[in-house]
């Protein structure tokens, strides 16, 4: 029998009321509702007219919401072939003219995407949100995900969110990012990375 999926709506902007599909799968969470109002409260109105990244993207609920806010273009990437399908559906149903999306590990699909977003001229917000270790392999997924996120040329980025375990400490930087801000959901924390500045 097929699992129904859960479904969400957009908070905010263009697309406010809209309706987005989460698949009914063990290995897609979603971000809470709190979790999801915390954090476009925090990026406000600086998202409009920036790139926004979600790296490891499930159905696509952060990114979707930060382009009904006025993201200028959307990148999503996702491994997992049923929460695919429901990103490209929720994608058809919102702004498929502004949204990229790329099928495969984010790990290995990442660096496309950095070099994409990396030739314009718009800063861009990455939010990365690693699969806590629920599959076989991804027990080292935060060192991996620090890796990633150290690849990010600072010129070009305006900030990276990282949702991640609370009981993990996150560095105060990566690369050439610095910690500013960490908000603490329960089970989720949020911690925020912006370029470091010049001295």
């Amino acid at each position: 029998m097929k699992k129904e999926n859960f479904t969400t709506n957009i908070i905010a902007g263009d697309f406010k009321g809209k309706i987005i599909e989460i698949p009914n799968i063990t290995t897609t969470r979603s971000s809470k509702g709190i979790l999801k109002e915390s954090l476009f409260n925090t990026l406000q109105f600086d998202i409009i007219g920036k790139n926004f990244v979600e790296v490891f993207s499930g159905s696509g609920s952060i990114g979707l919401e930060a382009l009904s806010r006025g993201a200028s273009q959307c990148y999503f990437i996702e491994y997992n072939k049923i929460a695919y399908k429901v990103l490209q559906d929720n994608i058809k149903r919102l702004d498929p003219s502004r949204c990229h999306h790329l099928f495969g590990d984010s790990f290995e699909k990442f660096d496309t995407v950095l070099a994409m977003v990396e030739k314009g001229n718009d800063k861009t917000y990455f939010y990365f949100d690693p699969p806590f270790a629920t599959r076989d392999g991804m027990d080292d997924v935060y060192d991996k995900t620090l890796e990633l996120i150290a690849k990010i040329d600072p010129s070009k980025c305006a900030m990276v969110i990282v949702e991640h375990m609370s009981q993990l400490d996150m560095p105060q930087t990566i690369g050439e990012l610095e910690q500013v801000k960490r908000k603490k959901f329960g089970r989720s924390t949020m911690t925020y990375y912006v370029p470091k500045e010049e001295d």
